[in-house]
């Protein structure tokens, strides 16, 4: 019986030695979403608040800083200082080494909007100086911009 168990644990020992450890993904990304991981959402035109928007590094640990660059796009329903602001100044966003993501900040204001016109804002993702691919890999691109689309109550 000693045997059959020693002979059971070595063949098991030599098959778990072969098994391969999942050592992440291959393709280091940046992405952006809201806090629950959308890549779109809607804010109510009576509200004053501050909502933080993640860029997110999916990477090893860098050896050195990575400057993201994006764009802010408005729709023509919108109006900077009367609908919204925008508080994270500059249109680059720098990843020290150790860091994984950054924040984008909009504080929205209260004001109606004219629903017949286009009342988004967009955050796209642009570039980066360290050529990692922008959105999550794959033929769909997720999560390279992010819609922000203000509405009346």
């Amino acid at each position: 019986m000693k045997r059959i168990i020693g002979i059971i644990l070595s063949v098991m020992l030599f098959a778990a030695c072969d098994r391969q450890e999942f050592d992440g993904y291959d393709t280091p990304f940046i992405s952006i979403a809201t806090s629950t991981g959308a890549s779109s959402m809607v804010v109510l035109s009576n509200v004053n608040n501050i909502n933080t928007f993640s860029v997110t590094l999916s990477s090893r640990m860098l050896d050195k800083p990575l400057t993201v660059n994006y764009e802010i796009v408005v729709g023509d329903g919108l109006q900077e200082g009367v609908d919204y602001e925008l508080l994270t100044q500059g249109n680059s966003l720098t990843f020290e080494p150790g860091v994984f993501d950054m924040p984008i900040r909009i504080k929205w204001i209260s004001h109606p909007v004219d629903e017949q016109k286009d009342n988004t804002l967009t955050i796209k993702l642009l570039s980066n100086d360290q050529n990692i691919h922008i959105g999550r890999p794959g033929p769909d691109g997720l999560l390279k911009s992010l819609v922000i689309e203000k509405k009346n109550e």
